[in-house]
């Protein structure tokens, strides 16, 4: 399996050796969506080494250890390697050969490098996983440079990105890199450091003693940032080990995904998930945010103030993007040659924006974010009410306008997923049933900002009557009646896409179903078309385009159960919302407690274990926080924002739950702790 070892947005994919080859694997080091070298493999007499163990003891550290093969005369286990990596905003590898043996042993250690500043879209399609073949070429690895000064240095041809690699020890010239003639005594021991700075645009090379320091001071910083990360996340004991098991997982992988945006001081915020989507996601970002509420407001005040920084001012057909449109994915360096710098194709990241900047303001109590971005949420509601209902019907819809656009711009955004309960796909524009339903909440939301912080009581009463005429129009329009349910969306000629999907669920969390049809909408959830035995699958058996193995026609996402089982909570089934718990964290403990993106939707019974889906995201943001709502929801945990404190609705416990202790929330500027003793939960304010 890969190793992926990363701090933000900058991160390195490399196998159980620390090696990257990246013209057989989608391996590499990378910063600013560019591969900054292809290539780093380690050799002993031109031979790879052999893997003993490895291990990570935090996200942006990794460690290898690794023996001498039988090459050059060498004796087994003669000599022993030690690598250690470290990801900041630059990489650094110390390496250590120790000889333990009893003879002198003289050898040739090599370092293999290349840099072929590929864009991360061109390397995803080397990954054998997605199961089709790259319909692109990589580009051809740069020439080496050696400078004479302790550095060797790739220079792309096409555009200003420069590697730089320095070298703490003298090097002779190899084939492919840097070689070292060992000469080592039994016992003795030899140490390298290895730097690598990736350049973009132009910027002043370090100098070999600066770059040092600074890579001290690097992963200084990063070491305080964890440590503080891991002080101020909530602290879980439970009878339940795999619960705690998985929790811990959570908070490290949170830890290593946090990111910052250029030169912005406005605080990390949550990148979507490595290897692919190490970069502000408009949509993942603010769900990721909502669910980890409990951490404090840093990440969803982040998560805002970039999102309205970068909303969209013009009309952009090649972006997808609209005036006060919420970015659905920004890009930087090679991937923006390729592509584009910033993509506005989601519909859903929008209405979700309004709903976060509630939500926020929801359990602090302190208007002052929500007095800043004001404006930015006022655009929002202008782009609903506005381009984003190009035909006047009272519905959000997407249509593509952007040559290399996305074609479904919803969170099930794979071209497949809106399909008609005969297999036949929908043709835009869609309007998707779970946007109708994050419109209207974040309608009635932005109502309750408008008559308590903003003091505009007009724009209070029209957003409450808009909500409510939402609510009936979209009964009327996308409720199937002779099954039961509501479609998946509306497809250009206003037909119901009539697929169950798991769709309905985020649909109850919105609050848009009538309480006459939530009971009907919870037995769908629960029942054994959409319940695998791990979870909600995203499209139910039995449905033309269902395939237990397909992105979103059939599998299980973590995230999707977590805001499927709120609405589950919120419509009276704490119960159900207790048991996705349960199977999520049960699924966890396949994946060493970490929930990945996704898995497939094979029955439980048929398979007794969940199924690995090869391309998923692993760390993933929304996946990790995925543990942090669910506890959250069987807790019954919410802001009280009239009295300024937080306080438990749950009524019907598990009884794995009792005995649990969770310190360190954080709500209105206070820490909480919680405690399940005889079936009830305790609040408390910490000293």
């Amino acid at each position: 399996m890969p190793l992926t070892v990363l701090d933000g947005s900058t991160f390195c994919v490399c196998d159980e050796r620390g090696d990257v080859d990246g013209v057989a694997t989608a391996s590499g080091f990378f910063a600013s969506d560019t591969r900054f070298l292809s290539r780093s493999v380690l050799t002993l007499g031109g031979a790879r080494l052999d893997p003993l163990s490895h291990d990570q003891p935090a996200p942006h550290l990794a460690a290898f250890v690794l023996r001498n093969p039988l090459v050059d005369g060498l004796e087994p286990n003669e000599l022993s390697i030690e690598r250690e990596r470290f990801v900041g905003d630059c990489m650094e590898e110390r390496i250590t050969v120790e000889n333990h043996g009893h003879r002198r042993v003289e050898v040739e250690l090599g370092l293999e490098l290349e840099a072929d500043f590929a864009d991360i879209f061109v390397v995803k399609e080397l990954e054998p996983g997605f199961g089709w073949e790259s319909s692109q070429k990589l580009p051809p690895s740069r020439p080496l440079e050696r400078n004479g000064n302790g550095t060797i240095v790739f220079t792309d041809g096409a555009y200003p990105a420069r590697t730089i690699v320095h070298l703490s020890e003298p090097f002779g010239d190899g084939a492919r890199g840097a070689t070292f003639a060992l000469r080592l005594d039994p016992g003795e021991r030899w140490r390298l450091v290895v730097g690598v700075q990736p350049q973009l645009d132009g910027i002043a090379p370090l100098r070999a003693g600066s770059f040092a320091r600074e890579l001290d001071d690097e992963r200084q910083r990063a070491d305080e940032s964890l440590s503080a990360w891991r002080a101020s996340a909530p602290r879980l004991r439970a009878g339940w080990d795999d619960l705690v098991h998985t929790w811990n997982r959570s908070v490290a992988d949170l830890a290593g995904l946090r990111m910052r945006v250029g030169d912005s001081d406005v605080g990390r915020l949550l990148a979507a998930g490595t290897p692919w989507f190490m970069t502000v996601f408009g949509r993942d970002t603010i769900i990721s945010s909502l669910q980890t509420l409990l951490f404090g407001p840093e990440l969803a005040a982040s998560t805002l103030r970039v999102l309205a920084a970068t909303q969209s001012a013009t009309d952009d057909a090649e972006r997808d993007a609209e005036p006060g449109k919420i970015i659905h994915e920004m890009r930087r360096g090679k991937a923006a040659l390729a592509w584009t710098d910033r993509y506005y194709g989601t519909v859903d990241a929008t209405p979700l924006f309004l709903v976060l900047l509630s939500e926020l303001w929801r359990w602090t109590d302190d208007p002052a974010l929500a007095i800043e971005l004001e404006g930015s949420a006022r655009r929002a509601l202008a782009w609903i009410d506005g381009p984003a209902d190009v035909d006047g019907d009272g519905f959000v819809e997407y249509a593509r306008r952007a040559k290399n656009g996305i074609r479904n711009q919803t969170w099930k955004d794979s071209d497949d997923s809106m399909a008609f309960h005969d297999g036949t796909l929908a043709v835009a524009p869609i309007a998707a049933a779970e946007v109708q339903g994050y419109v209207y909440d974040a309608k009635l939301r932005v109502a309750e900002l408008a008559r308590e912080v903003w003091r505009d009581l007009e724009t209070a009463d029209r957003l409450e009557r808009e909500a409510q005429e939402l609510q009936g129009r979209f009964d009327d329009a996308f409720w199937v009646a002779d099954r039961g349910f509501y479609a998946l969306g509306l497809d250009h000629e206003k037909r119901r896409i009539d697929s169950l999907a798991s769709n309905i669920g985020h649909l109850l969390w919105s609050g848009i179903v009538p309480d006459e049809r939530r009971e009907e909408l919870a037995e769908h959830l629960v029942g054994e078309r959409l319940w695998s035995g791990w979870g909600v699958r995203t499209m139910a058996a039995g449905e033309g385009a269902y395939n237990p193995l397909v992105y979103h026609n059939g599998t299980v996402w973590p995230h999707d159960n977590s805001l499927v089982a709120w609405g589950l909570a919120r419509s009276g089934r704490p119960h159900d919302a207790a048991r996705i718990l349960h199977t999520m964290i049960e699924a966890a403990t396949h994946f060493d407690y970490r929930l990945p993106e996704v898995f497939a939707g094979f029955p439980r019974h048929r398979t007794r274990f969940p199924v690995v889906y090869p391309t998923a995201s692993s760390p993933q943001a929304w996946a990790a926080a995925t543990p942090v709502l669910l506890l959250q929801i069987v807790l019954g945990l919410s802001p009280d924002r009239s009295s300024g404190a937080l306080r438990s609705h749950a009524t019907e416990l598990p009884e794995w739950t009792d005995g649990l202790v969770l310190e360190g929330v954080r709500a209105f500027d206070r820490r909480w702790t919680i405690r399940v003793e005889d079936a009830g939960v305790t609040v408390e304010p910490e000293s």
